[in-house]
């Protein structure tokens, strides 16, 4: 099994390596793959260290699954020259998510939808790939109507220059502005770049990839994307009208019982899911459940997860584990 990491010195890249490792994923020959200035250099992996390539140098070494985590414009163009190679891509970049030839998956969700034929898979957004695990039971027990969804996002989505960003300011020094505003002891309500319709493509993101993977155009959604200065994970707080109305009791046991999902809702012991919490783990924290009481049929939610993680790698590793073990 030869298996390239494509972008495999950014946060996500090197988090990838990581779970390759500790999912125990068959990896006989490693393809760390970056830019120009990063090959040449050397990577431990297993206690074995491999030489970083550029991405043409991968190609033609004829990987059998390659995990991308370097852009979007990347993967639009190398992609499909991987697929023409006999290469199974799993893509982390937005390049791929609404092409309706391509499958969206979150494994506790939809992993049963790929087949053989899936060439391409791609890795949701982040923070809707935390929500869907989390609303999945609840939706097929009562049917997600509608969504109001606030995020609360940490720097580690933007990468090694935003952490960078916020180290700089809180020791007082200089450093490139990846955000156009501090990040430090500030919320920025600007995740992406803004659209024409006044929202983020992150926001947006939320809507399309949560319709896709549910299959229903017909749920409502909004959204607003906050940046906020952690690095542990993102929060979100979710509104969710069901078609049906649901037992609170019986919401808990779902989530409780379901894969992926630990329920953390206690307020008599100030137990509740927090990012600095989440950090390093796979789960999707979930809690503060209570009773919209000013609507029908709607729930509160407070959702957590290491966006590194499950957030990223953590899903795609998955996704490679199945593609393996079903497929090879």
């Amino acid at each position: 099994m030869k298996i390239a990491v494509v972008g495999a010195t950014g946060l996500v890249g090197c988090k990838m390596l990581t779970l390759l490792d500790e999912f125990k994923i068959p990896v006989d020959e490693l393809i760390p793959v970056a830019s120009a200035k990063s090959a040449g250099r050397k990577i431990q992996f297993r206690g074995v260290g491999y030489t970083i390539v550029e991405i043409a140098t991968a190609l033609a070494l004829k990987p059998d699954l390659a995990l991308f985590s370097a852009g979007g414009e990347l993967s639009k163009e190398w992609a499909p020259k991987f697929v023409a190679a006999g290469c199974r891509v799993i893509d982390n970049s937005s390049a791929w998510r609404m092409n309706s030839d391509v499958k969206l998956i979150v494994p506790e969700v939809n992993i049963g939808e790929l087949t053989a034929s899936d060439m391409i898979i791609a890795n949701p957004n982040c923070s809707t790939i935390q929500m869907i695990v989390a609303l999945a039971p609840l939706h097929r027990k009562y049917t997600v109507k509608r969504l109001v969804i606030s995020t609360y996002q940490s720097i580690t989505g933007t990468g090694k220059e935003a952490v960078e960003q916020m180290e700089a300011e809180r020791a007082g020094k200089s450093a490139r502005m990846v955000y156009p505003h501090p990040i430090d002891k500030n919320c920025l309500p600007h995740c992406d770049v803004f659209l024409e319709n006044g929202y983020t493509k992150e926001e947006m993101k939320l809507v399309n990839e949560t319709r896709k993977i549910f299959n229903d155009s017909s749920i409502g959604i909004t959204a607003t994307a906050v940046r906020i200065p952690v690095t542990g994970g993102h929060s979100e707080s979710v509104n969710v009208t069901f078609e049906h109305d649901f037992d609170l009791q019986e919401v808990r046991q779902l989530i409780e019982t379901s894969p992926g999902l630990v329920l953390t809702d206690d307020p008599a012991t100030n137990s509740y899911p927090m990012p600095l919490h989440s950090e390093e783990r796979n789960e999707v924290f979930v809690g503060r459940l209570r009773r919209d009481e000013s609507w029908p049929n709607t729930l509160n939610m407070w959702i957590v997860a290491d966006n590194l993680r499950k957030g990223a790698a953590t899903n795609a590793v998955q996704i490679a584990d199945y593609i393996i073990r079903k497929f090879f």
